[in-house]
């Protein structure tokens, strides 16, 4: 009966404390997922005869009585009676309390912790910048998520104790030589650190001077002036090509009516003249009278040769027996006579 009312008793106390440590807005202990947290709770003189109980939450998660384990297991609890939290989860957050009673059921000694379960500070990223016109290098030690976290910087492994931003700078007078620098990002319950980081800096060669000392705003206005004439020597230009294509086209169309013009012109018959009349008499013409024998012609010419001179000619046999070669017909309707 005795011992009932104590365990009573402990439970109400445990209660009460339970209810005091959940108005508390801030964590007694602090710890990263997968990590392993001891609770550090010291008992001088614990024995088996003694009762051992641990809560999470008003929840029995270790119960030990006259040595023998009936919740829990064995190697979390120390000699001193401490807890041994492994991998642990944002499930894990919350109230623990630990409880020693005496063989006859009185409270030897209570003990309670408040946890918060955090997630583990990512790897920073360390990146720099060369400023010439401040003579400095800035350093950025980048994070997701940079609220809440502590900033350290190391040069040449040594600690820079000032720096604590998330920002440093550092003259270019301190860079001669190759220097090394480090970042690390830190909170409750973890620490992370950057890649070492050897910036160069060297000073670009100097632009060469500008050869007409003009302000930029006259060069603008002047280069923008010189392609808006561009563009209007292009468009007259294009506009006169039309026109004179158009020109040329209907010149080819004027000189194509001319020519028509003229070859229906040149199908119209032509007045004969007299001498391709005498030529090449035309069909209605009466047909050409007879050619002379040769004899006859022979008879002719000599004629006029026996009033001339008196001479007579007779053809040969020869020439008579032979047929004469047609004579052309004169142009001039005279006779020539041939001297002989």
């Amino acid at each position: 009966m005795a011992l009932f009312a104590a365990t009573l008793g402990v439970m109400m106390l445990s209660g009460s404390i339970n209810l005091s440590a959940g108005n508390k807005d801030a964590c007694d202990l602090y710890a990263g997922v997968g990590q392993n947290l001891p609770l550090s709770f010291v008992y001088e003189g614990l024995a088996n005869t003694h009762v051992l109980r641990w809560t999470h939450n008003n929840t029995i998660i270790f119960f030990r009585k006259q040595g023998k384990v009936l919740v829990g297991k064995t190697e979390d609890i120390s000699a001193t009676g401490s807890l041994l939290l492994r991998s642990l989860q944002f499930s894990s957050a919350g109230a623990y309390q630990a409880h020693v009673l005496h063989p006859n059921g009185t409270v030897a000694k209570t003990w309670s912790r408040r946890l918060c379960v955090m997630d583990k500070v990512p790897k920073p990223q360390l990146s720099y910048v060369c400023d010439f016109k401040s003579s400095a290098v800035k350093l950025n030690c980048k994070v997701a998520e940079p609220q809440g976290l502590v900033f350290s910087w190391t040069l040449d492994e040594r600690t820079l104790t000032s720096e604590t931003k998330q920002t440093l700078s550092i003259s270019l007078a301190q860079l001669k030589g190759e220097r090394s620098f480090t970042c690390s990002v830190a909170d409750r319950v973890s620490k992370e650190k950057s890649d070492t980081l050897r910036p160069t800096c060297k000073r670009p060669s100097p632009s060469p001077p500008p050869l007409l000392c003009f302000p930029s705003k006259t060069v603008v206005a002047a280069a923008a002036g010189g392609v808006s004439l561009i563009l209007l020597l292009l468009v007259i230009t294009v506009t006169l090509c039309c026109c004179h294509r158009r020109n040329k086209t209907r010149m080819r169309l004027g000189e194509k009516g001319d020519v028509r013009m003229l070859s229906l012109s040149k199908r119209e018959p032509d007045p004969i003249s007299p001498d391709y009349e005498t030529m090449h008499p035309a069909e209605d013409s009466p047909p050409p009278s007879p050619k002379p024998s040769p004899r006859a012609c022979y008879q002719n010419l000599s004629r006029p040769g026996a009033q001339m001179g008196n001479i007579t000619l007779q053809p040969s046999t020869a020439a008579e027996g032979q047929q004469p070669s047609p004579v052309p017909k004169p142009r001039t309707k005279s006779p020539q006579t041939s001297n002989i």
